[in-house]
């Protein structure tokens, strides 16, 4: 959801709550369009940057350079040690006005602001004197660039009304009627396209809630339905004048979709994520939209690697079962070479022939299959003796015979490498962090499906970087669960952090991570052993059926097979259940990240 007038609403009142009375401590600008201030103990980020403009209290840091940029060193001149006064959204536009109480260089007490305007390619972040007048932006912008406003030191400031938009708290029923239900467009493009700050997620909320198609034009609108719609808006304007915030963040499957500081009745259907803060749901949903997208970029080169790899070996898989069939009547050969010896001396006494003969002598031997009793015809050479007819299918036998051989060998070992690209495939599509991508590309190229690239940056990475740990889950009874990420914990987890009688599961036949329930030494109770099946579906190529077969077994039944790539197993000894999506409901997650997959 884009920055509209009600989250600016709702983040402004928590900055005022939260900031008000603070001393600045520290500024800092990261990034050119972007500032960090330190204000006693919290950080407020504020970011200009045009396709992502942002404002909010965060936990995180970033490094600074050395040389700190014209913009930030003023800004430290003159509010360096001063006091924030108030935090307040300038008349519910996309606009937030930080008060700062500070000194000139007379020594005398004056009030600076920072203004932040997130209005996408023209957000900044501007500093005033207390006449309202431009010390300095972020951002410069000169006639040339704006016809409408310039925003250079010296110049005054304001805030330009381009669109002539009606405040939601002003209008009257009069203004809703001649503003909004008199336009030639959608009731969404309406509404939002005639007041301030209301966005079209917003607007469609509003619509939903008046049980009315918010993509329907306005004309087509009766007398109730207006009615219905001006009580909505009333009634969800009037918690946002009260301060009536429930900041939500509303997820399509595993990707954040929308987030919404006032209750979004429309995504019943998906899952949602209740936050204390603007601020928190803002850094939230934009981290984990940010880290999934740049995840996937990272992992796009990794991804491509094992999808050529996988291609390779399922068309060598179709070449060697072409070989196969050709050589599937290897046995053939060797019975027309006994029967050659059998029959050949009595029936073609006469070969070999002499060259100019060759027309007149037989090309094939007619005899009776003493297997089976059948009547054959076995092609023979008439240049060559019996003993030479015979000794050519015998060749022909134990040629298709090692050919038969190998190629069943190399059949099995393009399988198990094609088992294993699709179990790597299914360890990217749940790599969430920097470190699981780390791990992954470590089995790519220990496995040779990808050469190892010792660039600088890698190493630097993979030091910084934290190790990639097993998922933890806790059961609705109490249990401990774990989940491997990739197939180097698979290993660990069933080899060596299980034990004997921990259970270990794994969906049937298919690539899928190894999910282990903690017995401590005791039965867990069925509904333990029903959620852990629920996450080794969840965690698995099969994840989204409806129903999914999961084997179980205790961990002292799963073996390792000599020379098995890394993740495979066996077991002989297991029971199966049905996997259910409802009762991933009852896992708790043991942090942040395992919550992101629930």
């Amino acid at each position: 959801m884009a920055f509209d007038g009600i989250t600016i609403a709702a983040l402004s009142q928590e900055l005022n709550q939260k900031l008000s009375g603070g001393h600045i401590r520290k500024i800092a600008q990261p990034e050119p369009d972007e500032l960090i201030l330190t204000i006693q103990s919290l950080r407020l980020k504020l970011s200009a940057n045009a396709s992502l403009p942002l404002v909010y209290l965060t936990s995180e840091n970033k490094p600074s350079p050395l040389t700190a940029p014209n913009f930030c060193m003023l800004l430290r001149k003159h509010l360096s040690g001063a006091v924030v006064t108030s935090v307040r959204q300038e008349g519910f536009e996309r606009v937030i006005r930080i008060l700062i109480s500070g000194k000139n260089e007379l020594g005398d007490d004056v009030i600076y602001s920072v203004v932040i305007e997130i209005m996408g390619k023209h957000s900044n972040i501007v500093f005033l004197d207390s006449n309202d007048v431009i010390i300095d932006s972020i951002k410069h912008v000169n006639a040339l660039m704006s016809s409408v406003r310039e925003v250079l030191p010296g110049r005054p400031y304001f805030i330009p009304n381009t669109q002539e938009k009606a405040s939601p708290f002003s209008i009257t029923t009069s203004d809703w009627n001649n503003i909004i239900f008199k336009k030639p467009t959608t009731v969404v493009k309406a509404i939002s396209g005639s007041m301030t700050g209301v966005s079209y997620p917003f607007a469609h909320e509003m619509a939903y809630r008046a049980h009315i198609d918010g993509d329907a034009p306005v004309s087509s609108l009766n007398g109730n339905e207006h009615s219905a719609l001006m009580d909505v808006f009333r009634d969800m304007f009037e918690k946002v004048k009260n301060g009536d915030f429930y900041p939500e963040i509303y997820y399509d499957g595993d990707t954040p979709r929308e987030f919404s500081c006032i209750p979004f009745t429309m995504y019943s259907d998906l899952k949602n994520s209740h936050e204390e803060s603007p601020s928190s749901i803002i850094e939230r949903f934009y981290r984990e939209k940010d880290q999934q997208t740049r995840i996937h970029a990272k992992s796009a080169e990794l991804r491509m690697a094992v999808q050529t790899c996988l291609e390779r070996q399922v068309k060598k898989i179709g070449i060697i079962h072409k070989q196969l069939e050709d050589a599937g009547d290897c046995e053939k050969y060797r019975i027309y070479g006994e029967l050659i010896n059998t029959y050949g001396f009595t029936e073609l006494p006469q070969l070999p022939v002499p060259a100019e003969k060759v027309g007149e002598s037989p090309k094939k031997l007619h005899v009776t299959n003493f297997y089976d009793d059948t009547e054959v015809d076995i092609p023979i050479d008439p240049t060559k003796s019996v003993s030479d007819n015979a000794n050519r299918y015998f060749e022909k036998y134990n040629k298709s015979k090692r050919t038969s051989e190998a190629a069943s060998v190399q059949l099995k070992e393009a399988e198990n490498a094609k088992n294993h690209l699709e179990s790597i495939l299914a360890e990217l599509s749940i790599a969430r962090h920097e470190e699981d991508l780390i791990a992954i590309r470590e089995e790519i190229v220990d496995q040779g499906y990808m050469r190892k690239q010792n660039t600088k940056s890698q190493k630097k990475n993979k030091k910084q970087l934290p190790k990639s740990e097993p998922l933890h889950f806790v059961s609705s009874d109490g249990y401990d669960i774990y989940v491997g990420k990739n197939n180097y914990q698979n290993e660990e987890l069933t080899f060596h952090m299980a034990t004997g009688n921990d259970w270990w599961f794994h969906a049937k036949q298919m690539p899928g991570s190894h999910v282990i329930l903690k017995s401590n030494n005791e039965e867990p109770p069925v509904s333990s052993f029903e959620e852990a099946a629920s996450l080794a579906a969840l965690f698995s190529k099969g994840n989204g059926s409806e129903k999914l077969e999961i084997d179980y077994t205790q961990k002292k039944n799963v073996k390792k097979p000599n020379g098995g790539k890394p993740g495979f197993v066996v077991y002989y000894t297991n029971y199966s259940m049905i996997a259910s999506v409802e009762n991933l409901k009852r896992v708790k997650p043991f942090s942040d990240e395992e919550a992101s997959y629930l």
